[in-house]
């Protein structure tokens, strides 16, 4: 699409309004006696069915003015992007477990993680948008890279890696404990407090720093997978901000689930696999080799009907675990004692 730079700039203030409305209501900033309110499940569902919605309706409206592929091409991006961010989710989880943030304060972690995210993926989006211009082969690269990542994912998935990670102890974590001393406590959300005349940083600035470098470890990730579908600059950027827009209450909609996702590494395996393939069956024939390339309606129906095979197929994987646990419990012998 030829998007003027008045709705960019629009798209982006519209963006930046909704972020606000949401921290207002949320941290309570003007409230010095009830601080932060603590995320439950039936306001997290509220606010990522709101976040989601806004989302449709942009589509939706993509669709109206720019025509019905780019509309499409807009929701295989969000849907991907969405997908990978449930992966990233578990990170985020052991990160926020390991730094042991308080509840109340998860919410103004990842909502600035999510800022660095969008900023660091706005950056990438304007660098991948100039690689692919000035070499088109870039798109082999682009396809060998997710395909590489769609196998990483299944073998450290097998391999349990993720688990056993340490997500407190990154580099830059550990440079940031090098310059300057750290408090053993929170002190709200204070990112630096001075003690005994001596500056001090928080394990809040520690926790927003490590999510920071793995915002840009995801973006690695996911600016190639959305390029595969489409290179319309405007749309992988609105796609990739309304998915991470709305991470932080879908963070606390799924942070009792998240072990009942247990194929979720297998679709998204399997997505990033395809569009690998598809990248590279575009290279091919822009370099005027026939074979069979994918549209963008097919594309989206793959990774839809992937996602929805994974969900449903994890539901009842996790529902039958559960009958079996039952099961275990009620053969046992009671207690006489």
């Amino acid at each position: 699409m030829n998007v003027p730079l008045w709705v960019w700039a629009a798209t982006i203030a519209a963006m930046i309004l909704i972020l606000a409305m949401d921290l207002i209501i949320v941290d309570r900033p003007w409230s010095k006696t009830k601080g932060p309110m603590e995320f439950g499940m039936k306001q997290a569902a509220w606010w990522a069915v709101f976040y989601i919605g806004i989302a449709i309706v942009f589509g939706f409206g993509v669709m109206y003015f720019g025509g019905v592929t780019s509309g499409a091409e807009y929701f295989a991006g969000f849907v991907t992007e969405k997908s990978l961010s449930i992966d990233n989710l578990f990170v985020f989880y052991l990160l926020l477990t390991g730094f042991a943030v308080p509840k109340k304060y998860q919410h103004e972690v990842l909502l600035v993680g999510i800022v660095i995210a969008i900023v660091m993926r706005g950056i990438f989006i304007v660098l991948g948008a100039q690689v692919i211009n000035a070499w088109s082969e870039v798109f082999y690269l682009f396809g060998v890279f997710l395909i590489y990542t769609g196998y990483k994912i299944i073998r450290d998935h097998l391999k349990g890696d993720e688990d056993d990670k340490d997500f407190t102890q990154t580099p830059v974590v550990r440079l940031v404990k090098r310059f300057w001393p750290v408090t053993k406590d929170y002190h709200g959300a204070k990112m630096t407090v001075k003690l005994d005349g001596r500056r001090h940083v928080t394990p809040m600035l520690l926790v927003i720093v490590a999510i920071g470098v793995i915002d840009l470890v995801f973006a690695v990730d996911s600016i190639p997978a959305i390029f595969g579908l489409t290179q319309d600059a405007y749309i992988v950027f609105t796609a990739n901000a309304f998915a991470l827009m709305g991470l932080r209450q879908l963070y606390f909609l799924l942070a009792g689930l998240m072990d009942r996702l247990a194929y979720i590494s297998w679709g998204l395996s399997a997505i990033m696999v395809f569009i690998g393939v598809k990248m590279i069956l575009h290279a091919l024939h822009e370099n005027g080799v026939q074979v069979i390339e994918v549209g963008i309606g097919a594309s989206l129906t793959v990774i839809l009907g992937i996602m929805a095979i994974t969900i449903v197929g994890s539901l009842i994987k996790s529902r039958s675990d559960g009958d079996k646990n039952v099961e275990v419990e009620s053969d046992r012998p009671a207690d006489r004692s």
